[in-house]
């Protein structure tokens, strides 16, 4: 799973990609310090591995990771090219979400690229900059099918739906508000808009609100009203307290967490974000050689999910053998969960559920 990081200049996206990765990514107070996207592959967390480790005496555990991409700060101009902007919004075509990171609190020692902070504001610039690309994108594959399509049929219905979608975008709707019908989406989908990623709202704030869920300001407020309105997802976060955290031990982190009054790290919490957003869940296989974490979409049925290891398990699946990891610990080990009948049979029509601990059983 790819996420890109986006925002204005100097809003803190450098400091959270450094604090969710501990990549290092350069970060600094002026424009532009971010050019060419930092990639940091983060494993998603997950108890559940060492917990299966122990009962299974493994000799490895391998969690389910993220891609994280900074990407560099998006102005006014950016798909004209402004700052960079066409390289920049390139990047974000390679994301399945979009992590937009806002500036929510006031800081006099930290510039602001439009003079001060507005929430509003700082949204609608990168919003607008994606919907403008995704115009062009759009103008662009018009003018390339505006010759077949005077005699093919199929290519007219498509030019209509694009011009639709076009209008759409002109008077400032994001495709992801847009009600799309099931050929409309066939028709943007393979045109990867920028502006049809999911958005998880990442709002900035200072200590006091990360450690305080009792209080709000207008910033806030504010990215709480745009996201609602176009149901998209929004978390706080303190990126100066994320870096801290990553520096620290587990426990340590854990003691640090409990003294801010905080029950996770931003990072947990990004990481339960996406899954939601991109409706993703994670199975698990456990064995003497390796317990590990598979992450496939809600929905999935167990031979797609056997893909998931290997093409070869999809193409000779014959069954799955399930336990629910609930069940898997209540019993105490997989011979007394075999004995208590805890383990399922399960064919190529089962819908695999998130903590299922799976054995494929396959033939090529």
């Amino acid at each position: 799973m790819k996420l890109g990081i986006v925002g204005l200049p100097n809003v803190g996206k450098s400091t959270l990609f450094n604090a969710v990765t501990k990549a290092g990514a350069q970060s600094a107070n002026y424009p532009f310090c971010t050019i060419d996207p930092n990639i940091g592959v983060v494993s998603v967390p997950d108890k559940r591995l060492k917990v299966l480790e122990e009962m299974y005496q493994s000799k490895s555990v391998i969690p389910t990771s993220i891609n994280f991409y900074d990407i560099a700060g998006l102005v006014k101009g950016a798909s004209k090219g402004e700052g960079l902007g066409n390289k920049f919004l390139s990047h974000i075509r390679e994301v399945a979400a979009i992590l937009h990171v806002v500036r929510c609190f006031e800081d006099s020692d930290v510039t602001h690229v439009d003079g001060s902070v507005d929430p509003e504001r700082d949204v609608e610039t990168i919003g607008l900059e994606l919907i403008f690309s995704d115009i062009e994108t759009i103008e662009k594959k018009m003018e390339r099918s505006k010759k077949q399509a005077k005699t093919d049929k199929s290519l007219q219905e498509d030019m209509r739906i694009l011009e639709s979608i076009k209008e759409r975008l002109e008077y400032g709707h994001s495709v992801r508000e847009m009600d799309l019908s099931e050929k409309e989406e066939s028709v943007t989908r393979e045109l990867n808009l920028l502006s049809s990623k999911p958005v998880i709202y990442v709002a900035n704030v200072s200590e006091e609100y990360i450690s305080d869920d009792t209080l709000s300001n207008k910033y806030l407020e504010a990215l709480q009203k745009i996201a609602d309105a176009e149901g998209s997802a929004m978390i706080k976060v303190c990126a100066k307290i994320e870096e801290e955290i990553s520096e620290l031990e587990e426990e340590e982190k854990a003691m640090f967490l409990e003294d801010l009054g905080l029950e996770t790290s931003g990072l947990d919490k990004l990481i339960q974000t996406s899954y939601e957003l991109l409706g993703l869940i994670t199975y698990l296989t456990a064995g003497p050689q390796e317990v590990r974490a598979w992450t496939i979409k809600k929905g999935t049925k167990a031979p797609q999910a056997a893909g998931k290891i290997h093409t070869d398990f999809e193409r000779g699946f014959i069954r799955a053998e399930v336990t629910a990891f609930d069940d898997l610990v209540a019993a105490g080990s997989p011979v007394a969960a075999k004995e208590k009948g805890l383990v399922r049979l399960e064919g190529k029509d089962y819908v695999v559920k998130d903590g299922d601990v799976i054995l494929f059983r396959f033939n090529v």
